[in-house]
């Protein structure tokens, strides 16, 4: 008999906490992990290294299906290595999560790359970390949970974030973009950025990160019975 690996989705818009969540989550509990929109950004990355038209759907499907990405924990931090490089910091440029949020809005790209995410789903179960991976991409996954935040909280993470980075950012320039994210996410007509039926929605603004995770595992080792 063949048991299908469990899954945890953790969805919520950017600043929210989900990335830190699901990487002590996954090192918890050793399982595997998926950022979903770590692919996207990374195919964002492959497109413009390759002077790609990023409104072409034809030319991004291309890139899409020869993708070849994976994750590793590193100590609770996680790196994406493409094409055997380590490109973390290089796709969480404000260009490249900009052009990522531009080419997810085309159906025939989502499709793919729905299929790609698809193979990190291995035993002993998979953390997935996205914006529709509890809706659309594991509707069957075992814990799904929506993880929010305060606009001006999710800006202000993210500036520090930015900061630590080198990078200095205006806060204004930053709400704006934010905002515009968060819009084409929530109202995209394909797998917008909304909590699963069955989700637990959980608001971090006012957490710490050691509480968010503390909550967050005791709520998954009383459903699991670990």
């Amino acid at each position: 008999m063949i048991t299908v690996p469990p899954v945890i989705t953790i969805d919520g818009p950017s600043g929210s906490g989900k990335g830190t969540l699901c990487r002590a989550i996954a090192g918890s509990l050793q399982w595997h992990f998926l950022d979903s929109g770590a692919i996207y950004r990374v195919l964002a990355l492959a497109a413009l290294r390759r002077n790609i038209n990023i409104v072409s759907e034809e030319m991004l499907t291309g890139v899409a299906m020869n993708l070849n990405v994976r994750f590793l924990l590193n100590e609770g931090e996680m790196q994406v290595i493409f094409e055997e490089k380590d490109v973390t910091e290089e796709i969480r440029t404000q260009s490249i999560s900009h052009t990522a949020s531009l080419i997810a809005l085309f159906p025939r790209l989502r499709k793919i790359l729905l299929h790609y995410q698809h193979i990190f789903r291995k035993q002993p179960g998979l953390i997935a970390d996205g914006r529709d991976v509890g809706t659309v991409v594991f509707p069957d996954a075992c814990i799904k949970i929506f993880l929010n935040a305060s606009l001006k909280e999710r800006v202000y993470r993210r500036m520090l974030q930015l900061k630590k980075r080198g990078c200095n950012i205006n806060f204004k320039s930053l709400l704006a973009d934010m905002e515009e994210r968060d819009k084409r996410d929530y109202n995209r007509a394909i797998a917008p950025l909304l909590p699963a039926e069955n989700a637990w929605l959980l608001d971090s603004t006012a957490m710490t990160k050691e509480q968010l995770i503390n909550k967050v595992m005791n709520y998954i080792k009383n459903k699991l019975v670990l």
